[in-house]
């Protein structure tokens, strides 16, 4: 979803949201996630824990925010929802816990903008 959207956007075309919008998700970096297991996996901590970003987004909020950090002209365009499609990131997790690893809440709007400064950088190769 996130590569589809911001080529989209930066290609002004129409961003595919596949039902009303109302799915969530949560995103984290790949780099912040693996600093995260290799933490877990040197502590002595051995229960349940969410190493992703607790904070959960729609599907429509995050094509705004992609069209608003881009600048594009580009609109939504709802889809018919794919029967693969979740409804939420996680429906459990209220009940996990945190460790003395941590669990570093990102500003999606910095993921946003560093993603796609990263994708304006590959365009332009």
């Amino acid at each position: 979803m996130v590569p589809a959207f911001i080529g989209q956007a930066l290609s002004g075309q129409p961003l595919s949201v596949f039902g009303d919008g109302s799915q969530t998700r949560s995103f984290c970096y790949v780099s912040d996630l693996i600093d995260g297991i290799f933490r877990l996996a040197m502590s002595d901590f051995h229960e349940p824990v969410n190493l992703g970003n607790p904070r959960e987004m729609t599907i429509k909020q995050f094509a705004e925010e992609i069209i608003r950090i881009t600048g594009t002209k580009s609109t939504i365009e709802y889809k018919p929802l794919r029967w693969t499609t979740r409804r939420c990131a996680n429906r459990t997790s209220h009940a996990r816990k945190k460790s003395s690893v941590g669990n570093r809440e990102l500003n999606s709007t910095k993921v946003s903008k560093k993603t796609i400064d990263y994708f304006k950088a590959s365009l332009n190769r």
